[in-house]
């Protein structure tokens, strides 16, 4: 009778709950789900396959952002959000689809291609960090039939890297507010999740009807605590984001996402 697989030491409870804490503090830095940190974590650490990562990732990722709505209604109320529903309508409109075609392309990735794809796209997260980040609200870029068009393509190239990297897209999400609607860095920050819940969802029924989504059934315990520590850490990063410049705290943020790009590319 052959042997059980032996689940890595590296997948104790305490070493996922401290990985998710880790990186949800980083994200709640920056106010993000940390997912783009928790992948790389997820690979390179934890020893995970490729698309069973991204899987983990999107689950955790849910968790996360599912809770972040009402922990920024405080500041932007849901009536707020309501008011610029066609917004959310307008790129909702691009990510859906975008996060199915994502989502089908990845499970049809040799594993080795899905690895050089994933570092391709933390390098251009790293610098969506570093120059997106800190725009300001001001004059919708485009508007009218342009910034429709606009929000279809920007949601549904948002879809895709959503769900190619198991990440909410806020990232990609906030700049794109700001810059394209002219949206109010924290309104835009809610109406990405607002964005993010639908379309990681449709990324995640697109994933089930693989056989790798039995990662989830695998490691139901380490999933559990590992998003626990996330959103634990998106709580302590968000008390310490007044604490550390974004001058400061961006650059280095983005240097780890280049070294985990790094080590993702050369993954065997």
């Amino acid at each position: 009778m052959a042997e059980p697989a032996v689940q890595p030491t590296s997948r104790s409870a305490p070493a996922s709950f401290g990985g998710g804490a880790l990186i949800g503090t980083l994200g709640g830095l920056i106010g993000l789900g940390g997912a783009e940190f928790r992948l790389p974590l997820l690979v390179g650490v934890f020893r995970f396959a490729a698309l069973e990562a991204v899987i983990m990732n999107k689950a955790m990722s849910l968790v996360v952002v599912a809770s972040a709505l009402p922990f920024r209604a405080a500041t932007v109320p849901f009536d707020m959000i309501a008011d610029h529903w066609t917004v959310v309508v307008n790129l909702l409109a691009g990510s859906l689809l975008g996060a199915w075609f994502g989502a089908g392309w990845a499970v049809r990735l040799r594993s080795h291609m899905l690895y050089k794809v994933i570092s391709i796209l933390l390098v251009v997260i790293a610098a969506v960090l570093v120059l997106g980040h800190d725009a300001t609200a001001g004059q919708p870029l485009l508007q009218g039939t342009a910034q429709l068009i606009a929000g279809i393509a920007g949601g549904f190239s948002i879809g895709v890297v959503a769900s190619l990297l198991g990440v909410a897209g806020g990232e990609l999400l906030i700049p794109t507010l700001v810059l394209l609607f002219g949206a109010d860095i924290k309104l835009a920050g809610s109406l990405a999740v607002a964005v993010s819940l639908p379309t990681m969802l449709v990324g995640f029924t697109r994933y089930s009807r693989d056989q790798s989504f039995s990662v989830l059934g695998r490691n139901k315990r380490f999933l559990l605590t590992m998003a626990a520590g996330s959103i634990v850490g998106t709580f302590i990063g968000g008390l310490l984001l007044g604490i550390v410049p974004n001058a400061l705290l961006l650059p280095v943020l983005a240097a780890i996402l280049l070294v985990f790009a790094w080590k993702v590319w050369r993954h065997k």
